[in-house]
């Protein structure tokens, strides 16, 4: 049996959305272990002047959990 665990993190970045999403996986994956999936709930861009400055991302980050099951 796998047990996963999920964590919502915001990222940010001024090049895109895909960079954006790597932004919110890299701390992650500096505190957990075993991510095993990344899904984007949110994509939202700020703008000024007529172009796009900022692209943001509302990320849940699954992992797997170390757990040791008595059998």
């Amino acid at each position: 049996m796998s047990m996963l665990k999920g964590i919502e993190i915001l990222a940010d970045s001024d090049e895109g959305f895909d960079a954006a999403a790597r932004n919110a996986v890299k701390p992650a994956a500096q505190s957990v272990r075993s991510i095993r999936a990344i899904f984007i709930n949110d994509m939202n861009a700020k703008a000024y002047g007529g172009k796009i400055t900022r692209y943001r991302v509302n990320t849940k980050i699954s992992f797997l959990l170390d757990v040791k099951v008595a059998a």
